[in-house]
C-alpha cells in the first residue's frame, strides 16, 4: 500500500504561481511512477502530467505545456508540480496518483493509488 497526500493548493490570481507537493508513504521501497490529474466541477478527471520512477521521462497535457513542470525527489518520496502563469481554466481539484512500475501512463485507470486531492482556484 502507498498513501499519497497532496498539499500546496490555494486561491490565486491569474498569472500567479503555485507549487503542489505529493508526499508518499507506506510501501515506498517499490518502484512506482507518478502522475497528476485534475477534475473541474462537472467535468471528468483529466491527465495533467506524469513522471517515471527515475524522473527521466515525463509528459504534459497540451493545455499546461510550457507552464507546468513536474519533478520528483525519491529520497524524500515526494513529487512536485510547479504551476506558473496560472489561468482560470486551471481551476480544479488536483490529484496525485502512483502506479507500480517505472513508466508513467496518461490514463487514470492505470494508477493504483490516489491522494485525496487539493483545490486550486484561479481567479480572473
Amino acid at each position: 500500500q502507498v498513501q499519497l497526500v497532496e498539499s500546496g493548493g490555494g486561491l490565486v490570481q491569474a498569472g500567479d504561481s503555485l507549487r503542489l507537493s505529493c508526499a508518499a508513504s507506506g510501501r515506498t521501497g517499490s518502484t512506482y511512477a507518478m502522475g497528476w490529474f485534475r477534475q473541474a466541477p462537472g467535468k471528468e478527471r483529466e491527465f495533467v502530467s506524469a513522471i517515471s520512477w527515475s524522473g527521466g521521462s515525463f509528459d504534459y497535457a497540451d493545455s499546461v505545456k510550457g507552464r507546468f513542470t513536474i519533478s520528483r525527489d525519491n529520497a524524500k518520496n515526494t513529487m512536485y508540480l510547479q504551476m506558473n502563469s496560472l489561468k482560470p481554466e486551471d481551476t480544479a481539484v488536483y490529484y496525485c496518483a502512483a502506479r507500480y512500475g517505472s513508466m508513467w501512463r496518461a490514463t487514470a485507470t492505470q494508477y493504483d493509488y490516489w491522494g485525496q486531492g487539493t483545490q486550486v482556484t484561479v481567479s480572473s
